[in-house]
């Protein structure tokens, strides 16, 4: 069976991924909305939380507008989010699948097919080149 999530490690530090990460989204035509420190969120809830991780909130707006006019309930499940953690002494990028996510909708037409296979194959090539060293 096929993961529904799409996972980079690199050896780069957790800070310096979350500095690479939106100009190598903004290199791919995407844009950060943006950025969850997850730690810092549940800190200021009262919840301890100890590990560090940063989700960062990803669009590209023309690939937004054309899922969004086939089927507008694709809305909950957007924008794409992009997880940075450590792990094992590296940091973890992962993200949801997105021709995976667009399973979750039916019925899937040929055109938002395409273009969540577009969004899947930009979403691992900024995963890369974050992680590229």
């Amino acid at each position: 069976m096929k993961s529904s999530i799409m996972i980079r490690k690199t050896s780069t530090p957790l800070p310096e991924v979350c500095t690479r990460l939106p100009d190598c989204a903004t290199k791919h035509q995407f844009g950060v909305l943006g950025v969850h420190d997850l730690k810092e969120k549940m800190l200021s809830k009262g919840v301890p939380f100890e590990r560090e991780c940063r989700v960062f909130e990803v669009c590209n707006p023309q690939q937004a507008q054309k899922i969004l006019n086939g089927d507008i309930t694709v809305s909950a499940a957007l924008p794409c989010r992009i997880s940075v953690y450590a792990e094992a002494g590296q940091t973890v990028l992962a993200s949801i699948d997105p021709t995976a996510l667009l399973g979750l909708f039916s019925p899937a037409s040929a055109e938002s097919e395409t273009i969540s296979d577009e969004v899947r194959t930009s979403l691992l090539a900024i995963m890369d080149d974050v992680c590229a060293t």
